[in-house]
């Protein structure tokens, strides 16, 4: 079974001070084009929140609207999968790191993921 790589989207977006907060949507959008051009080991899940719950699944992308807590969807998703197969997430959240190690995933930070794939935040200008 392939791996899930569960990328909490506000935590990463969020690591890059590219003005982010004046487009919370398209910085998500940017995240997971990044995603989506990267060679990753596993299927990858994007969750989103706020602003960028419209955001739209694409090839080799999965995205998730929280419907409340992004925090708390993570940790769900975390619980469904991690009994079937390996889930890494992608945060620096302290809180969110500790409740889902308990469930048995692993961690990548966000600056490792940026090593990773093509995504330093905005292309142009602030």
């Amino acid at each position: 079974m392939r791996p899930l790589i569960i990328v909490d989207g506000a935590n990463v977006v969020g690591s890059v001070p590219d003005g982010w907060w004046r487009d919370r949507a398209g910085a998500a959008e940017r995240l997971r084009d990044a995603l989506a051009s990267s060679t990753l080991p596993g299927d990858v899940t994007l969750v989103v929140e706020g602003a960028a719950r419209g955001v739209a699944a694409v090839p080799g992308v999965a995205v998730e609207a929280a419907p409340q807590s992004g925090d708390d969807h993570i940790v769900a998703l975390v619980g469904d999968n991690v009994v079937h197969r390996p889930v890494t997430v992608v945060t620096s959240d302290r809180g969110l790191r500790r409740r889902v190690e308990e469930l048995g995933a692993s961690i990548l930070s966000p600056g490792r993921l940026r090593t990773m794939i093509p995504y330093g935040g905005r292309h142009d200008s602030i």
